[in-house]
């Protein structure tokens, strides 16, 4: 097995393309490890396909996806991707961590104890033995982010998080985005909502209509944006 960290990652002059249309057009970026990283921009933007790029669930028209650690041979198996609408398996919540556990192969009795982790971690200790579809929207997805942090993935792709979530779920996501951000995991989420952004980046990448126009830590992105469209944005403008 690989060892060391499969971090950076890096995406040389990337382009996507669908129905004859340039989705992704020539973006260059290197993601390292640590901060929390925010992929920040307008609907449409082509943040969630960014996403699924670097996660592998979708393969680039052109340009390179390099993970560039010393443990890169092994990246497929150290990160993860959680979903903004999760898929739950017809079985209870325990049982949906456990099935993401046997799937890395760890052993029953390491399962047993990493799953009451992290249903205590993210709250759902209560909820183990609940069928996960009778779940709320708000408990699913924290069930998926339980499933996905539960192999202590190195990398954490999340997609639109709390996305039509209500103001308590959306913080209780959150709460556990921070949890899992502090056991060492990098976190790299997409999110169109500016107060998320502020609270949860440290490193903003900026998208319009398929182009990168910023990336630079979150602080001096918010204070000093260097594009018009990024100003705009931040003021709350439309963008076309």
């Amino acid at each position: 097995m690989a060892s060391g960290t499969i971090l950076p990652l890096q995406l040389d002059d990337l382009a996507f393309e669908a129905v004859g249309k340039r989705l992704i057009d020539g973006i260059s970026l290197t993601i390292g490890g640590g901060p929390r990283t925010i992929i920040l921009g307008p609907n449409g933007a082509g943040k969630s396909l960014l996403l699924r790029l670097c996660h592998g669930l979708l393969q680039p028209a052109a340009g390179t996806i390099r993970w560039r650690g010393p443990g890169a041979a092994g990246n497929g198996r150290r990160q993860a991707m959680v979903f903004q609408h999760p898929v739950m398996l017809r079985r209870s919540a325990a049982a949906n961590i456990d099935y993401a556990l046997r799937l890395k192969r760890i052993p029953r009795t390491l399962r047993r104890a990493r799953i009451r982790e992290v249903l205590d971690d993210t709250g759902l200790s209560d909820l183990a033995h609940r069928p996960a579809r009778t779940l709320s929207i708000g408990e699913q997805q924290r069930l998926a982010l339980a499933r996905a942090w539960a192999a202590a993935p190195e990398v954490l792709f999340l997609d639109e998080p709390t996305a039509n979530l209500d103001p308590s779920a959306t913080r209780a996501i959150e709460d556990v985005i921070a949890a899992i951000d502090l056991s060492g995991t990098k976190i790299v989420m997409t999110t169109h909502d500016l107060g998320q952004a502020r609270r949860l980046a440290d490193e903003i990448v900026f998208l319009h209509r398929g182009r990168l126009l910023e990336q630079r830590p979150a602080v001096e992105f918010f204070a000093r944006p260097l594009t018009a469209e990024a100003a705009a944005f931040i003021e709350g403008k439309l963008l076309w």
